[in-house]
This record gives structure tokens, C-alpha cells and sequence, in this order.
């Protein structure tokens, strides 16, 4: 089963999942097939949690059909438990589901309408349904949350958002503030600034994010090679841009990206 690998929806993204389960090193695996201990005697609340953790951890696997069953699960148990509403939401986002992603957010928001993580991800669902101007006051509002564990995650996606509506200065305003507050180096971040710099015209400044952002990511996204690709071409360093298509092609070979490329299109 292919993982998802949204960028920040996933960003990165790395879903903001409020904190779960989901995002522990143990996978799935003990929980395939299997109704979890803790299950069987805990109260409705618990039981919910339990089923959207695991609805997340196979969100991220890439079985919608399952995830989209555990949250069912979830929500069947105890109907208040907003989490289980934002998680299905993404899922059917990320189907392209729109109505019911749309519902699924609003009951969450309805619920807890100040809890940043949702702000975050309902932000973020906007973003991707292409709603990205809409998406940013989402954002900000999981910002004004002191308690808000991950900001940096709220920065990065403001700046990507902004990035995609060429509001460049406000992108470049939250992405270097994602960076600033990031715990793990910001790759993503990076990766914004790169596109952004080379939006500008300011080619070594891109190449520069690029190569800080290939050394933090393994596998390098898509995102990092196509626009390293460009900068390279753009640069007439041919090698460089070679490489960068032989790692696309490898890496990515059904992607739009690599589609781009051949066509030679680098738009």
C-alpha cells in the first residue's frame, strides 16, 4: 500500500493529528486485524480516540477505505469527539470527497472551534480544495492559540498557501518564522523558501534552500527535485540537472513533475 505523501494536508504534511498515536514508529502492524486491548473496557471517549488514532495511521498508509471505517467507528462511539470529524475530513479531502469533507469540518468546528490543530488542518483542506486565500485566517487563528504545541506547522502552511495565491512577501514573512521556530531544521520550510527565491529570480538563494533541504530529507520530496531541476537548468549546470531528473525519474516517475519534465515544460 502506497503512504500518502501530501505536503503538509500532510504537510510534510506530517499531518497535524492532535498529538496521536499515529505518529509513533510502530506502524501498523499490532493493530491490523486485532480490536485493542485497552478497547474492551474503556468508556465512549476512549474508544473514539483509539479508533481515529488508528483511522490516522492508515490514512497515512494509504487505506482510505479502512481509515474511512475506523473513523466511522469512532464517531459511532461518542458522536462529540471533533478529532474523528478533522481526520475524515482529510481523508475525504484527499479523495477529492469535497461535500463531505466540507460537513465533516464544519461538525468539527462546531465542536471545538478554537482548538489550533483543527484551525490547522481546516486551514490546510481549504488550501488543497483550492480555497487558499480563505485558508490563511484558519491558520492564523490556530496561531493566536497560546498553547498551540507546533506553530511552525501553521507557519509553513500559511507560507505555502500564500506562496500559490503569488502573495510573495507574506509567504516569505511565515516561511522564514516556520524556519525560525522549526525543531526539526524546517526541510519543508526550505523547500517553500527555494521556490519562492526561484519565483524571484534569485537562483542561488533557491539553490541554497535546496541543497539545506536535501540533506534533512530521505527520500528527497518531489517538491525538492523539481525545482532543483529548474535551478540547475535555468543555470546551464547540465550534470546538475541531470542528476536531479535521474533522481526524479527513480523516485517519481508517475508524477506530474516527471510528466513536466519530459514534456519540457519547467514552468
Amino acid at each position: 500500500m502506497k503512504a500518502v505523501a501530501w505536503s503538509p494536508w500532510v504537510l510534510g504534511f506530517c499531518l497535524t493529528l492532535f498529538g496521536m498515536a499515529a505518529a509513533n514508529a510502530q506502524g501498523l502492524s499490532e493493530f491490523q486485524g486485532k480490536t485493542p486491548k485497552s478497547e474492551k473496557s474503556s468508556d465512549p471517549r476512549n474508544r473514539a480516540r483509539i479508533h481515529t488514532e488508528l483511522g490516522a495511521m492508515y490514512f497515512q498508509d494509504g487505506n482510505m477505505s479502512v481509515a474511512l471505517e475506523e473513523l466511522r467507528i469512532a464517531i459511532e462511539a461518542d458522536s462529540t469527539y471533533f478529532p474523528a470529524y478533522s481526520v475524515r475530513g482529510l481523508v475525504h479531502g484527499y479523495l477529492k470527497d469535497y461535500p463531505k469533507a466540507d460537513d465533516d469540518f464544519r461538525q468539527a468546528m462546531s465542536y471545538s472551534p478554537n482548538d489550533p490543530d483543527l484551525n490547522n488542518n481546516y486551514g490546510w483542506y481549504l488550501c488543497e480544495s483550492g480555497r487558499e486565500t480563505q485558508s490563511i485566517g484558519y491558520f492564523m487563528a490556530a496561531l493566536k492559540n497560546p498553547l498551540y504545541q507546533t506553530p511552525e506547522r501553521a507557519y509553513n502552511n500559511a507560507g505555502t498557501c500564500a506562496l500559490r495565491v503569488g502573495d510573495i512577501d507574506a509567504a516569505e514573512r511565515y516561511l522564514l518564522q516556520a524556519l525560525r521556530l522549526a525543531r526539526d531544521g524546517g526541510p519543508l520550510a526550505r523547500v517553500q523558501l527555494a521556490k519562492l527565491y526561484y519565483q524571484r529570480g534569485l537562483l542561488e538563494e533557491s539553490r541554497r534552500y535546496v541543497n539545506e533541504a536535501m540533506k534533512m530529507m530521505e527520500p528527497p520530496s518531489v517538491d525538492v527535485l523539481w525545482v532543483g531541476l529548474r535551478i540547475e537548468k535555468k543555470m546551464g549546470n547540465k550534470a546538475a540537472e541531470a542528476n536531479y531528473a535521474a533522481l526524479l525519474r527513480l523516485r517519481y516517475p508517475t508524477s506530474p513533475e516527471y510528466a513536466a519534465y519530459l514534456k519540457g515544460d519547467f514552468q
